[in-house]
């Protein structure tokens, strides 16, 4: 079960439940995989709204892997997910937002 208190959510992967989180193993991971100098940096490759595929990919596994499961990009790139790239999307949004919070305007 996901403690939103530590960043976790849940989601449907691959037809099973699994924890996501972004730990701070997970976050330099993310920092490493899109060449970012620090989290400011990776806040603004995706402020500017142009996610790609591969950045979804990639904060998927961080969090998956942060949340403890053993799972590589290559075998989460061959798993469904409810809902396809909007639902990928949407699992993103969620993991971003329990990781730092909501932006208030």
């Amino acid at each position: 079960m996901a403690n939103i208190h530590r960043g976790e959510i849940q989601a449907t992967i691959g037809g099973k439940s699994m924890t996501l989180c972004l730990t701070l193993g997970a976050l330099a991971e993310l920092e490493h995989a899109l060449e970012a100098n620090d989290l400011v940096d990776v806040a603004e490759k995706f402020s500017a709204g142009r996610v790609s595929a591969r950045h979804l990919l990639v904060i998927l596994g961080a969090g998956l892997r942060g949340a403890g499961n053993e799972i590589s990009d290559e075998m989460l790139s061959n798993m469904s997910i409810e809902n396809g790239l909007k639902g990928a999307a949407q699992i993103v949004a969620q993991l971003l937002e329990a990781t730092f919070g909501s932006v208030e305007t």
